[in-house]
């Protein structure tokens, strides 16, 4: 039997736990932040500390996991940054030549004269002969 056997494959290594080096700062980030946003902030107003806590785990944790084509959301942001900032050169790439210039001489025009030839023009169509054979051999 011949099994196919998979290529291309890349694993990024586990590093702390179930997470790679790159989730983990993600996730760590949004943690270090909320943490500190705590004792500045979630002590006076509850509500806005869990509102902006949330927030800053939903976008850690898509950009830590989430994927577009294959690729990590991080990777596609930066590459779309770098597309959108980045001076773009647009060349058109010719062949110099010199114009070829053509010059033709006038020519005085000649009368010609046009010589008829008569149509030729069957005896019968094919159809008609056809239509006559096929009536003659039924009856």
């Amino acid at each position: 039997m011949e099994f196919q056997v998979p290529q291309f494959i890349e694993h990024k290594p586990k590093v702390v736990g179930p997470f790679t080096f790159g989730q983990f700062i993600y996730i760590g980030a949004a943690g270090g932040i909320c943490f500190f946003l705590w004792f500045s902030l979630g002590k006076t107003n509850f509500f806005l500390f869990v509102f902006i806590s949330v927030i800053l785990f939903l976008t850690a944790g898509i950009l830590a996991f989430g994927k577009m084509g294959g690729r990590s959301l991080p990777l596609m942001i930066g590459n779309f940054l770098k597309f959108s900032l980045m001076p773009k050169r647009y060349l058109w790439k010719t062949k110099e030549m010199p114009p070829k210039i053509i010059m033709r001489k006038a020519e005085p025009k000649k009368e010609e004269k046009i010589e008829e030839i008569p149509l030729k023009i069957g005896e019968k169509s094919q159809l008609k002969k056809l239509s006559i054979k096929i009536e003659t051999r039924m009856r």
